[in-house]
Formats: structure tokens, sequence, C-alpha cells
């Protein structure tokens, strides 16, 4: 049986109330996490009222 192992970060956006998210960034430490074995398994958006963004959460798994 496979097991796995998980772990989330968060990307903050930025901005007043919310904003957005670098696509950049997100781009540099997903490639990175992916380097290290990493898949994401979801990404959620944490809103804030009005449309705006917190951020993101993003969920990642790697075999064990």
């Amino acid at each position: 049986m496979k097991r796995f192992e998980y772990r989330i970060i968060d990307i903050t956006a930025k901005g007043w109330l919310g904003g957005k998210v670098d696509a950049q960034d997100l781009t540099d430490k997903l490639n990175e996490m992916g380097r290290e074995g990493w898949e994401v398994v979801s990404v959620v958006d944490t809103e804030v009222y009005g449309g705006g963004s917190r951020g993101l959460l993003v969920t990642l798994k790697r075999e064990i």
C-alpha cells in the first residue's frame, strides 16, 4: 500500500484588503516543491469579503 505525507503552504496575496497572488512567485515555489517530490493536490482561495483574496492555501503530497 502506498503511503503519503502532506504539506500545506500559505501563499499570501499582495494588496490592500486582499489582492493578487504573484504568478511568478507561485510558479517558482511550486517548481521548488516539485523538485523535492511534492505534488499539488488542491488549491483553495482564502477569500475576504468583497471578492478580495487573502491568498491561497496549497495542499501538496508526496509518497513516503
